[in-house]
């Protein structure tokens, strides 16, 4: 039996995006785990078979590189994965973590760590050089996560769903719940406005709680629209989500936005959640706004609600 693994991811992506968290995720669910190997030895690693009385080629290898790295040389790591594509060969990926520059200053900021490329200058100049350097990669990754809006703990989870099974090429599918009053997401991929439906703020009884509540679910899909609107988008993803996959997508990102995000768009991310999961996907349900104060002002007026 062949000795070379079946899965080998590379881990890369700006300092400060959450490489440690993705690569500690990974250890975790049973991968072998390197990082900021020279790149004198990823190519022996690479092109090394397993030794025998390791574990059999089902343990994917994850490898963790980036400006620390000595020798890192984007365009050289390009060239290497792309000479190494056979279809006979193992299944090799390329995940990329990215994270707006604002949000980066702040994570450095707040942890009082020098910036790799920025020993003796700001944060945002060592940022910049490093997203220029990184570009190559970035360009050729087949799969990347923006981490801007994530936390540590949801980012792992994100890494759990993705990466337990043993297929690499299926998307990173995330179901978010939102307030338009608070803004957007800024890398949904698709967005479905629930402020067609009766809003549950409006009825003293059911303004403190939230969509996770039964009362407030009841009282959302007792609207006349919700049925048929709700069930038509569920058919809707069950169509687009395998045609991401077939284009190579590697994350999609469904947005449900209500006006305050605390009622209505979260009944609804927990159901279609729930539906996809029983459709076979994997996604990871959050709740952007759900700790949110509800504010009348932000609700607007009562008339139709």
């Amino acid at each position: 039996m062949s000795r070379e693994r079946k899965h080998i991811l590379l881990v890369t992506g700006m300092s400060g995006a959450g490489k440690s968290t993705v690569l500690k995720t990974l250890e975790d669910l049973g991968w072998e785990v390197v990082d900021n190997l020279p790149l004198l030895l990823l190519d022996r690693l690479l092109d090394a078979p397993l030794p025998e009385g390791s574990p059999d080629n089902s343990q994917p290898l994850a490898i963790g590189i980036g400006a620390r790295t000595r020798d890192f040389d984007p365009e050289r790591i390009v060239r290497r994965l792309r000479d190494m594509r056979d279809p006979n060969g193992p299944d090799i990926a390329t995940l990329f973590l990215d994270c707006a520059g604002p949000e980066l200053e702040r994570r450095y900021s707040e942890t009082r760590r020098r910036h790799p490329l920025a020993l003796d200058r700001p944060a945002s100049g060592g940022i910049d050089r490093e997203r220029a350097l990184l570009k190559p990669l970035r360009d050729w990754a087949n799969r990347l996560i923006d981490t801007t809006a994530m936390t540590a703990n949801e980012l792992a989870q994100v890494i759990r769903t993705s990466f337990a099974g043993d297929d690499l090429g299926a998307p990173i599918l995330s179901v978010r719940s939102f307030g338009f009053s608070r803004g957007v997401p800024r890398n949904a991929d698709l967005v479905f406005d629930m402020r067609f439906l009766r809003n549950p703020h409006w009825d003293p009884q059911l303004r403190p709680g939230t969509g996770l509540d039964a009362d407030v679910s009841a009282y959302i899909a007792a609207d006349p629209a919700y049925e048929a609107a709700v069930g038509r988008i569920e058919e809707l993803l069950m169509l687009l989500l395998p045609r991401y996959r077939a284009e190579g997508k590697s994350y999609v990102t469904v947005a449900f936005g209500c006006t305050g995000g605390r009622h209505r768009s979260v009944h609804v991310a927990e159901r279609v959640g729930a539906r996809l999961r029983a459709a076979g996907f994997s996604p990871t349900v959050s709740h952007r706004d759900l700790g949110a104060a509800p504010q009348d002002s932000l609700e607007g007026p009562t008339v139709g609600t």
